[in-house]
């Protein structure tokens, strides 16, 4: 794999998918990221804590040699973080080792293979729909405060998601603890109209969005 990046698109996509990286790992390949340089001139990076898995897709400024490698998630965002605003940065992979290179830096990382890493499989959903990334963080704002942080208590730990008809066609988000209940209810976006209202749960404890993103609302029924 060899491939060139400008500085700031990997450093913003790292930045999203380092986030479900647990520093301390039992296991090795959950602590990398695994980066794939595609024959179109993308490149794609995920990561996972087999809970939750984060895709993200980028362009490349080229794709020498399309192929794919995992590395330390958190070594590689640091490095990313540390070169100077507008650098170039190549990246190379081959015989279990990374090379960065930026500018006068050169870094060189050690790798894990590819089909060590683990992808959870999404199997077929329903209902797909998009909103804003605004409205999601202000429904998560609005609601995470009573979400239930017992481990035992596990169906309480998350945002349910829901639609309902109060009038007009609305999505609503609740959360509780058993204690306090918090709900937010927005316009209906098109193409919920088929979540019921047991449809699924949407887990928010580690969300993080920005008002420039959109993101697409898969729910998923939980035994």
């Amino acid at each position: 794999m060899k491939a060139t990046i400008e500085r700031a698109n990997l450093l913003r996509s790292l930045g999203h998918v380092q986030s479900v990286v647990e520093r301390r790992n039992t296991i090795p390949i959950l602590s990398n990221v695994l980066i794939e340089a595609l024959s179109d001139g993308s490149m794609r990076l995920m990561a996972t804590d087999l809970d939750l898995q984060i895709n993200e897709t980028m362009e490349a400024a080229s794709v020498e040699v399309a192929g794919s490698t995992t590395v330390s998630a958190h070594t590689l965002f640091d490095i990313v973080r540390k070169l100077p605003e507008g650098t170039q940065v190549s990246l190379t992979a081959s015989d279990g080792k990374m090379q960065v290179v930026a500018a006068r830096s050169r870094y060189s990382l050690n790798t894990l293979p590819r089909d060590d890493f683990p992808i959870i499989a999404e199997g077929e959903l329903p209902t797909k729909f998009e909103l804003p990334a605004a409205t999601l963080r202000q429904m998560i704002d609005k609601t995470r405060f009573a979400i239930s942080t017992e481990e035992t208590r596990y169906y309480l730990n998350g945002i349910f998601l829901h639609v309902g008809d109060d009038g007009q066609p609305v999505l609503k988000a609740a959360a509780t603890d058993g204690h306090r209940l918090a709900r937010v209810t927005v316009p209906r976006p098109e193409g919920a109209e088929g979540a019921a209202d047991d449809t699924g749960m949407a887990d928010a404890s580690d969300a993080d969005a920005t008002a420039d993103d959109d993101f697409d609302i898969k729910p998923v029924k939980r035994n």
